[in-house]
């Protein structure tokens, strides 16, 4: 029986759906169909709105108190139990602000009546106050940090700094030591002002053993020089920011925009929509929009903020933390694309044929308001047919939409022809005290592939823009292989029974030919390795020479502002070609273009090396009480000095140290990336199945050291008998290499 909800209903059921907000999804919640009760429905929708309980915005109904996970906030008074609450600062609707606790930690500062923090907001239900807070930092304080270690003492004790370029120690009293013990790992924070003697701190964090799995992200960080901490300067421009104002931007806030990121996302770059073209012209096409944070509004050219991001070049990501390009109050508030707050943005609309061919585009510097911030995990279990509360009612208006503009890019993609490797990641998952609980695969939907593809529409869509407009950028090149690196690839083909065509202009085509061959067989891994490795790295250079590896011939970054360099550039230069503001690329910027490329390049490299050194020390950390253990795997390198192998478990990488293989002498051929004993013709190459034994295990380097035990489930021959630390350098076994010479040419005439 139909029955009006009361208002505390309502208000309960937007709160618990907070996508299901237009009027007729109320009455769909509540069983009203019609008549007089839809009527006394929009009668108590209009008195929550006079209250101020509620707001109304196109359509929908919103609560008014919905608050972006990170905000700026003003400590209030204690109240009479103590405890501390804050406001809001950016609340700007009618009525009563939202209630926010403050959830206080024993290393945090104290904070008093009128203090301006930047915390991190969790709504709670059932309780007297909306949010929970928990401090990032108080602004207008940036208080110097420091890793190191701590040395006990009578009277509090003193931290050594790690950092080989800080020599100078800090001072600790008994009350700012956290109980740390001597030797630990710790991080601190200038605690006072500077006075003569030793600089004071208090310990923030306790990181335990040096070695131990919370240290690892953090010497990484320092032994490769990334910037941790945000100058003064830095800060006090991002605190002083404040919310793009409208102006003359574009309003886009009427589209039903989302974001999808992975389910732990830390920052909201771009948000999606695709749409049926509706242009008879056009039959079975599709209009796709890609909206990005206007992060070049806040990040003006020459400022502190600027040069500090140039430095940085890009945000470096660890299993346990994220050192970003910009301070949180930008990269995780203004900046980020959360739902349901309107955010400043450049947006560009692309027109696709039923292909999936891009046929036109338009951009525009605009205001959106996302309807909802989506996982790609949600996602795709709601294309499965599987929707959530949230996924539901977005699922025919939004979802479906963009997965049929997706079907048609796959058809241009096809055309095309990328690189098509098929390399899985791994992922280190951490438990709350930073030890390594598992390695997984990372899960890979489509959903992945539908926000990749249209990331990769809009980036082609910028660089054409901008060669249009006859203005300065920066692309993105992907040079081709190398032809030394491509006659290596062709000899590790050719002994695994493919062909790579010689004597023709290389097409990524041909890479997937051979990608194609290898597929399904025992070499498909290898073939994939092997792929990788022969392929230039990809750089950013004011020169167009266009994307190998995607078979694109404009490429440029414009989708990831808040944490790469080069797509802010971009964007600057797209507001100075459509004459949008004053904050567009200048005259200096333009002049520094090619010194910029460079700089960024090398801080992209010097991040991929932290990230891959540190995942490195997790997974030897992990193994490490499992030394003696047997292993499955793949020989993933091969050098004078040893071969590399790769577990199937974790995908960690060690050596086996070549004077631990067998009792022959081991001839290295650089060009197959071989190795072959001299006694019994044992060739060992890239790609063979192993079976090895852990037999060291170091955290701190991040090295294994393994025994090879069986190659392709045969075990190692027992050689010539003659230790090869007694004998010199044999020649190969030549009747060895020639049966194995003949047999891989018979392969090939099989094949």
């Amino acid at each position: 029986m139909e029955q009006l909800p009361s208002k505390s209903q309502v208000l309960q059921w937007l709160s618990d759906n907070p996508t299901l907000t237009s009027k007729r999804d109320i009455a769909r919640a509540f069983g009203i169909k019609g008549g007089d009760l839809r009527i006394e429905l929009k009668r108590l929708l209009k008195e929550l709105e006079d209250e101020g309980a509620l707001m109304k915005k196109q359509r929908s109904y919103l609560n008014p108190s919905a608050l972006p996970p990170i905000s700026i906030l003003q400590v209030l008074a204690p109240d009479a139990d103590g405890d501390l609450f804050a406001r809001a600062m950016e609340w700007t609707e009618e009525g009563e602000p939202p209630s926010i606790l403050i959830m206080t930690k024993k290393s945090d500062p104290a904070l008093g009546e009128g203090d301006r923090i930047l915390a991190r907001l969790e709504p709670v239900g059932g309780k007297d106050h909306a949010y929970e807070a928990r401090l990032i930092r108080k602004i207008g304080s940036n208080p110097t940090k420091l890793l190191g270690i701590f040395r006990a003492e009578s009277e509090g004790g003193r931290i050594v700094p790690i950092d080989k370029k800080n020599d100078k120690e800090w001072r600790v009293l008994r009350d700012g030591t956290m109980d740390a013990r001597d030797g630990e790992l710790v991080e601190a924070e200038q605690a006072g002002p500077r006075r003569m003697g030793l600089p004071q701190a208090r310990i923030t964090a306790r990181l335990g053993d040096p070695t131990g799995p919370r240290a690892v992200s953090l010497i990484a960080i320092h032994q490769h020089g990334i910037p941790d901490q945000f100058p003064d300067k830095v800060i006090a421009e991002a605190d002083a920011a404040l919310p793009a104002p409208m102006g003359k931007r574009e309003d886009l806030r009427a589209l039903p925009l989302v974001t999808i990121d992975p389910v732990d996302a830390r920052d909201r770059d771009d948000a999606v929509l695709a749409q049926p073209d509706t242009d008879k012209a056009n039959p079975g096409g599709h209009i796709v929009w890609v909206v990005i944070a206007d992060v070049a509004h806040f990040v003006r050219p020459g400022s502190a903020l600027d040069r500090e991001a140039k430095k940085r070049g890009n945000s470096s990501y660890f299993p346990d933390r994220v050192v970003p390009m910009l301070p949180d109050i930008l990269s995780g508030d203004l900046c980020s694309l959360h739902e349901n707050v309107d955010r400043a943005c450049l947006a560009v609309r692309m027109v696709l044929d039923a292909q999936g061919r891009k046929i036109s585009h338009r951009f525009t510097r605009a205001m959106m308001r996302s309807v909802a911030s989506l996982s790609y995990a949600q996602v795709q279990s709601a294309i499965d047919g599987n929707p959530d509360a949230v996924t539901a009612p977005l699922l025919d208006e939004v979802l479906r939409p963009l997965y049929a503009a997706y079907e048609a890019t796959k058809l241009a993609r096809a055309e095309r022809q990328p690189l098509d490797l098929d390399l899985p990641e791994r992922k280190i998952i951490l438990s709350d005290d930073g030890k390594v609980l598992s390695v997984d695969f990372y899960q890979r939907f489509d959903a992945h592939k539908v926000i990749e593809e249209f990331m990769i529409l809009a980036n082609v869509a910028a660089a054409e823009e901008l060669i249009k407009l006859k203005r300065p950028l920066l692309f993105r090149v992907h040079e081709e292989p190398s032809p030394e690196k491509l006659n290596s690839l062709r000899e590790v083909a050719e002994a695994s029974g493919f062909t790579l065509a010689k004597g023709q202009v290389l097409k990524t085509a041909h890479l997937n030919r051979l990608l194609s061959q290898a597929e399904g067989t025992d070499f498909d891994e290898l073939m994939n390795i092997s792929t990788l490795r022969s392929m230039a790295q990809a750089y950013y250079t004011p020169d167009n020479f266009g994307h190998f590896g995607l078979a694109l011939r404009n490429y440029a970054h414009f989708t990831s502002p808040i944490r790469r360099y080069s797509d802010l550039i971009v964007h600057r230069a797209l507001i100075a070609g459509h004459g949008w503001g004053d904050d567009g690329l200048t005259a200096a910027d333009i002049e520094e273009l090619a010194d910029t490329a460079k700089q960024i390049s090398d801080t992209e490299r010097r991040s991929m090396v932290a990230e891959r050194d540190t995942t490195d020390r997790y997974l030897a950390a992990y193994l490490s009480d499992r030394i003696g253990a047997t292993f499955e795997g793949r020989v993933s390198g091969v050098q004078r000095f040893g071969l590399f192998v790769k577990l199937n478990e974790s995908g960690a990488d060690g050596l086996v140290p070549i004077r631990s293989v067998g009792r022959e002498f081991f001839h290295f051929d650089p060009d197959s990336q071989t190795l072959m004993g001299a006694d019994t013709g044992l060739t060992i190459g890239i790609g063979q199945r192993v079976k090895v034994r852990l037999t060291e295990a170091v955290p701190v380097t991040g090295g294994l050291i393994l025994e090879l035990l069986e190659i392709e489930d045969r075990a190692l021959p027992p050689g010539g008998g003659q230790s090869r630390t007694r004998g010199g350098p044999r020649k190969p076994g030549k009747a060895a290499a020639k049966a194995r010479a003949i047999k891989r040419k018979v392969v090939r005439q099989r094949k």
